[in-house]
C-alpha cells in the first residue's frame, strides 16, 4: 500500500466536524462530483496534518465513482482504482464551488471537475487529511482498520454494545466516545444520547444492562439521525458545503445547558468534564 505513512486520527475536539457534519458534507458534494472527470489539481499548502499525498496532482485524467463515508472520513473513490482519504480534522470544509472563485486564505486543495465546478478543501488549522490509497484493501488501512461499527449501519446492535464493553470500567459517556466500539459518536451526541436513553454518563460502561443497551442504541441512531437531517450541529468551525451553517444545535437537550432547565422535568443541568470533555446531563431524568 503506497501510503504507509497513514496514521490514526487525532483527539475529537469540540470543534471538530463530527460524523453528521461529514455525512452533510458527503451528501452535498456527491452529485457535483461523482461520474465527473478531474481535469485540474491545485495544491496551495502540502503541510497538513501528514503532507498531502502526491498521487493526488496525477489524479488528473480519472473519473469520480463514488462519494462514501467511513467514521469521520469522506473516501472519494476513481475509476483508476485509488481513492481519496479526506479527513476535516478540527476546522476543515469541503465546499464545492465555481473554479475561477477566488482563493481564501486558508483555501489549500482546489480539484477541478468536468463542467467547471471545483471542490476547494478549506482548513484554517491545518489538522486534517488528504491522501491517497489503492481501494482494494481499504478496509486494512491503518486509518480505518480498527474502528467500530457505523451506528447508523445494521452491525450496531444492542448486544454488539454490551460486548465491547464487558471489559471496560471507564464511564459509559467515555466508551461511547471511543471510535473502536462504535464510530463518529463526538461529544455533543453522546451528551444527547446519553439524556435520551435516561443514563447516567458515569455509570460504569461495564454496567450497562439490555433494557438501558437497547436504549441507548436506539437513542444514538435517533439523534444522528436527527442532526444529519438537520444538517450537523452548529460547531464554531463547521460550514455545510454549501456554505450554510447547520441547525441541530437547536434541538439540543442537555449539551451547554449547564444550569438551565431540563426540557422534560425542569431540574437544572448538571456539568461536569468525562474524559476532557465537556459532559452535561440531567440528575433527575438520568441516574446511574
Amino acid at each position: 500500500m503506497r501510503s504507509s505513512r497513514c496514521s490514526r486520527a487525532g483527539i475529537d475536539y469540540l470543534t471538530m466536524p463530527e460524523l453528521p457534519e461529514v455525512e452533510t458534507t458527503r451528501r452535498g458534494i456527491s452529485p457535483h462530483v461523482v461520474g465527473r472527470k478531474i481535469s485540474e489539481v491545485i495544491i496551495r499548502r502540502h503541510d497538513l496534518r501528514q503532507p498531502i499525498s502526491p498521487e493526488l496532482a496525477g489524479l488528473e485524467g480519472a473519473k469520480f465513482t463514488a462519494v462514501e463515508r467511513r467514521s469521520k472520513y469522506l473516501l472519494l473513490e476513481t475509476d483508476r482504482g485509488e481513492v481519496v482519504i479526506i479527513h476535516l480534522g478540527m476546522s476543515g470544509s469541503l465546499r464545492v464551488i465555481p473554479a475561477g472563485e477566488d482563493w481564501k486564505k486558508h483555501d489549500h486543495i482546489g480539484i477541478t471537475v468536468a463542467g467547471g465546478m471545483q471542490l476547494r478543501y478549506h482548513d484554517p488549522r491545518r489538522f486534517g487529511l488528504a491522501l491517497v490509497c489503492p481501494i482494494a484493501g481499504l478496509d486494512s488501512h491503518p486509518l480505518l482498520k480498527d474502528l467500530g461499527p457505523e451506528p447508523l449501519g445494521e452491525g450496531f446492535t444492542a448486544e454488539g454494545l454490551r460486548a465491547a464493553l464487558q471489559n471496560k470500567t471507564i464511564p459509559i459517556k467515555v466508551a461511547i466516545m471511543d471510535a473502536k466500539v462504535v464510530v463518529g459518536v463526538g461529544n455533543i451526541y453522546a451528551s444527547e444520547s446519553l439524556f435520551r436513553a435516561r443514563i447516567h454518563p458515569m455509570l460504569p460502561a461495564n454496567k450497562l444492562t439490555k433494557p438501558k443497551a437497547a436504549r441507548l442504541v436506539t437513542a444514538i441512531k435517533a439523534v444522528l439521525a436527527e442532526s444529519i437531517e438537520q444538517g450537523g450541529t452548529t460547531l464554531r468551525d463547521f460550514l455545510k458545503s454549501d456554505g450554510e451553517p447547520g441547525y441541530f444545535k437547536q434541538r439540543l437537550s442537555v449539551y451547554d445547558r449547564k444550569g438551565q432547565p431540563c426540557r422534560v422535568c425542569g431540574t437544572p443541568i448538571s456539568h461536569s468534564v468525562l474524559g476532557q470533555r465537556a459532559t452535561y446531563w440531567c440528575a433527575l431524568c438520568q441516574r446511574k
